[in-house]
């Protein structure tokens, strides 16, 4: 399955663990553009002005890990989202030739739209609530290896299910600490 990460679901450092996880599992291929990861250095900057600096070294680390995930987009005027700055999106989808756009902002990418192009949309925590379900070992590793680099990170235990939680992944939340 081939499928386009929005820029909403990489940025939050959590719910990218667990989605690329995933990847690196053999869930999915995953799939950006530059504008994608422009999108995500963006709003990094917006909380933080040194959080861009940050989110430049981990998008330069995910284009190392993920050589052939970006790719290059033509821009498209014949689209229309919603959202109309979430063409691209779609478009990369397209180009892409993916199976799915993994977001968080399902308002913006109504299904009978994506459906004219043989695309549907996926939040992450359905994504990966539904792969736990025939992965639950390998998901309940990885939620304990993001637990584990969270708590190096910040210094303080950190409970899995209230970091999943907090992530806007309730579900899987629930699944791998029950």
């Amino acid at each position: 399955m081939r499928i386009v990460i929005d820029a909403c679901v990489l940025y939050p450092t959590i719910m990218r663990k667990m989605v690329l996880g995933a990847a690196e599992l053999g869930a999915f291929k995953p799939l950006w553009s530059d504008r994608i990861l422009e999108e995500w250095r963006r709003a990094a900057a917006k909380i933080e002005p040194a959080q861009e600096q940050v989110a430049g070294v981990e998008i330069a680390l995910l284009s190392a890990a993920w050589p052939k995930a970006n790719i290059q987009t033509p821009l498209r005027d014949d689209l229309f989202l919603p959202d109309a700055n979430d063409t691209h999106v779609l478009a990369t989808a397209i180009e892409a030739q993916a199976d799915v756009i993994m977001t968080q902002n399902l308002k913006d990418f109504p299904t009978r739209i994506l459906a004219n192009h043989n695309i549907i949309r996926r939040d992450a925590d359905g994504f990966l609530f539904e792969y736990a379900t025939e992965h639950p070992e390998s998901m309940r590793a990885l939620g304990l290896q993001v637990q584990s680099a969270a708590e190096m990170h910040s210094g303080a235990p950190q409970n899995l299910r209230a970091l999943l939680k907090r992530t806007r992944l309730p579900r899987l939340a629930k699944l791998l600490t029950s």
